[in-house]
């Protein structure tokens, strides 16, 4: 007998499986290597997860308080003041939270009201449009290209209105592996400066930058930094993105809105895990190794593709490279895409999906946070193209 069924109105349209999920269980049946995905096919240290065992243990298994460990935002606090030079409140600016996601759900959903314009730079991270709209507002993007993804700073203040409430940058910036400079961020810092804007910054990949460059964190600029919130993520530093770990920094008056709708979501995350972080990090050795390492297996991926018709942007941050196949294929990129996972057998992700209207681009984005034998083994595989 047929069950009844209520009636629903969903909240977001064109909803569905993101590119992450269509591509991974592409790869999954075509047996295909997933170089799409964002995470590491190798494991985190054995000494974090003896950490976390210890402090499992040693029963650390009950609450936490709401906005995290004193420890570990104490932590936090030495570590960042260290790179950046920014004077930290471990007690009133920091909260840890479950994963950057969550982070950026619960800024956008503490300071974004009903027809709030908000700026964002595409190809952009895939939850920040539909995080808006549950919030009411009003997606206003900007759109960069291939093959440098630069930002005219003069466009985005043309953007500007009495309506716009946010800007959310990402740096290094997911999926182009470009960073932004400290030219970038003063120009950022002029037009915001003065209005009631706040600055939603995606730093998830702070220790994943190359080539001798340095992060250039809002925390290092004072007059910006004070209305606006950065986003990062254990997971991304600690090669353990399933923990789903991460925290927000910012000035006080904002970190204490934000906990306002966080101890609503969430209150609080697992309270072991926040021990073993604490202790790991305060060793910086567990975090400054970060730029060579990845760097390393970046110029691998490059080096071993260099005799395919793929043509890179070299990546200057993250873990993701993208390529241009544009002398491979006139197929527009989801199909390649799909073409790579089924007949090539080496799972990719295409840029459109990151844009709001895609310029049409023949790219791609590989993720280059795997094991040397892994990278081999899809370069062997990618070398079909050439003929």
């Amino acid at each position: 007998m047929a069950q009844n069924q209520v009636s629903i109105q969903s909240k977001l349209s064109g909803g569905g499986a993101t590119i992450f999920s269509v591509m991974s269980k592409l790869a999954t049946e075509h047996r295909a290597i997933n170089l799409g995905q964002g995470f590491p096919d190798f494991e985190c240290d054995e000494k974090l997860k003896e950490l976390v065992s210890k402090y499992v243990t040693d029963g650390m298994n009950q609450y936490c308080p709401m906005a995290g460990l004193p420890k570990l935002n104490e932590t936090l606090s030495k570590k960042m003041e260290g790179l950046y030079g920014m004077p930290i409140k471990p007690d009133t600016q920091i909260c840890v939270t479950a994963g950057a996601t969550q982070a950026l759900y619960t800024a956008i959903m503490a300071f974004v009201n009903t027809g709030d314009e908000v700026i964002i730079f595409e190809p952009a991270y895939d939850c920040y449009t539909p995080q808006i709209h549950l919030a009411g507002g009003v997606v206003k993007p900007y759109s960069m290209t291939y093959p440098d993804y630069a930002i005219d700073w003069d466009r985005v203040k043309d953007m500007v209105n009495d309506k716009t409430r946010m800007i959310i940058i990402n740096t290094p910036h997911n999926p182009s592996g470009t960073i932004l400079s400290k030219g970038d961020m003063q120009s950022l810092e002029a037009i915001v400066k003065d209005t009631n804007i706040i600055v939603l910054s995606d730093e998830v990949y702070e220790h994943l930058i190359y080539d001798g460059e340095e992060h250039q964190s809002i925390m290092r600029f004072p007059t910006l930094f004070n209305q606006s919130m950065a986003v990062f993520s254990f997971g991304k530093t600690l090669h353990a993105t399933g923990w789903k770990m991460g925290y927000v920094v910012g000035p006080e008056y904002l970190v204490s809105e934000f906990k306002s709708i966080h101890q609503w979501n969430v209150f609080c995350t697992n309270s072991f895990v926040q021990f073993a972080i604490a202790d790991y990090l305060s060793d910086s050795k567990n975090y400054t190794y970060l730029p060579s390492f990845f760097q390393e297996k970046r110029d691998t991926m490059n080096s071993l593709l260099a005799d395919t018709p793929l043509t890179p942007k070299v990546a200057k941050g993250t873990y993701f490279q993208a390529y241009s196949y544009a002398e491979v294929s006139d197929m527009d990129d989801l199909a390649f895409a799909k073409y790579l996972t089924t007949a090539i057998g080496v799972a990719a992700i295409p840029m459109s999906p990151f844009y709001t209207n895609p310029p049409g681009d023949k790219v791609i984005r590989l993720c280059f946070a795997k094991r040397t034998e892994t990278i081999e083994a899809a370069a062997e595989r990618l070398m079909k193209l050439k003929g």
